[in-house]
């Protein structure tokens, strides 16, 4: 267990004890909301402390009730067992944790291969990923999306949040960064006459959502331009030139919203997009420059890319990552995501206390 790393934990932990308890702060409600996040991510660390010096002062009165009285020894060995586990605890927490964990996500699903029945699947991923949320008690908001005609969609970008400070720091982040990729599905389509099978695909990419402070974008930087919004089938929705595409121009990045009525509106949810977008590629710059092998999420919408397969004909969910096979697709599909979701934070954890942090970055 490293002290050093311990010492400055439980040190950053006071001090923003400390500050919560300032009035002061609480005019920046940005700030505010920052300080309880990390706060809330160090309390789980602070009290396996307390627990593993608790037990060391109860081991050490108990030795020396043992050395006055032999009648105590069975009290000291019951206290000495218990300490190698309160030990691994804390030096698991210490190991590095992705540092986006407590982040609330944006989350963009796009139709592939397979057209309108790839639209039907973006569907059912949408729904998948609410239903989960509404397990963990998160908000899932629609920042923009497109239909299709037989109810599907074509693309959606979603955010989905904690309410309030999530404990431990285990925010949204935490728990679906692995989503994002090329997901499969094997069925028959509704609109197949003949019972086949078909495969399509839709693609799933996951942000961390970032904060106004976390990234500053130039005005000069951007290209905004303003167009009608479109329905299903293209026709139009809108008589008013609402919808929005905004053009990052040093990175080529090109957002568009058009599912609200006014073009600030729109504007603003573009720009909440587009800040998630270039926190995401700023993170990957900064682990290629450390040296970390750091491969982005996929971003093509191409069935061979695949991460997960969802096969109807078997009921079997399959994550090509870790070899993980399910035959509960039924349940998953209706948000019961937790089995393959601690399956990758297994494989993820374990990678991490073998000191290999490429798993989870390479997700």
């Amino acid at each position: 267990m490293s002290n050093d790393r311990l010492s400055t934990l439980l040190a950053e932990y006071a001090d923003l004890e400390k500050r919560m308890e300032d009035p002061s702060i609480h005019a920046d409600q940005a700030l505010v909301r920052r300080i309880g996040r990390r706060f809330a991510e160090l309390a789980p660390l602070n009290a396996a402390y307390d627990e593993l010096e608790a037990a060391r002062a109860d081991l050490a009165a108990a030795e020396e009730l043992a050395a006055e009285d032999p009648a105590f020894a069975s009290e000291v060995e019951a206290v000495a067992a218990a300490l190698p586990a309160l030990e691994e605890k804390l030096g698991e927490m210490l190991i590095p944790r992705d540092p986006s964990d407590a982040k609330d996500v944006i989350i963009e699903i796009k139709a592939g291969e397979g057209g309108q029945e790839s639209a039907l699947f973006a569907g059912d991923l949408l729904r998948m990923y609410t239903r989960y949320a509404e397990r963990r008690g998160w908000v899932v908001e629609v920042i923009d999306s497109q239909e299709s005609d037989l109810g599907g969609v074509k693309d959606i970008s979603v955010a989905v949040k904690t309410k309030g400070a999530p404990e431990g720091g285990h925010g949204v982040w935490s728990r679906l960064k692995w989503e994002g990729g090329v997901h499969r599905v094997q069925r028959v389509p509704v609109t197949e006459s003949q019972g086949r099978i078909h495969t399509s695909a839709a693609g799933v990419l996951v942000l961390p959502e970032a904060e106004d402070v976390e990234i500053q974008i130039e005005p000069g930087d951007l290209r905004i331009d303003v167009f009608r919004s479109s329905g299903p089938g293209g026709q139009s929705v809108n008589t008013t030139d609402s919808a929005v595409r905004i053009t990052h121009l040093p990175t080529g990045t090109v957002v568009s919203c058009q599912n609200e009525k006014s073009q600030l509106q729109n504007k603003e949810s573009a720009m909440r997009i587009l800040r998630s977008r270039l926190l995401a590629v700023a993170q990957e710059a900064a682990d290629a420059a450390a040296g970390d092998a750091r491969k982005a999420q996929v971003r093509t919408v191409d069935r061979s890319e695949r991460v997960r397969t969802y096969n109807f004909p078997q009921n079997r969910i399959t994550d090509h990552r870790i070899g993980y096979t399910a035959y509960n697709l039924d349940l998953v599909l209706g948000g019961e995501l937790d089995g393959v979701l601690d399956a990758l934070a297994s494989a993820d954890r374990t990678a991490r206390l073998a000191g290999d942090t490429e798993f989870s970055r390479r997700q």
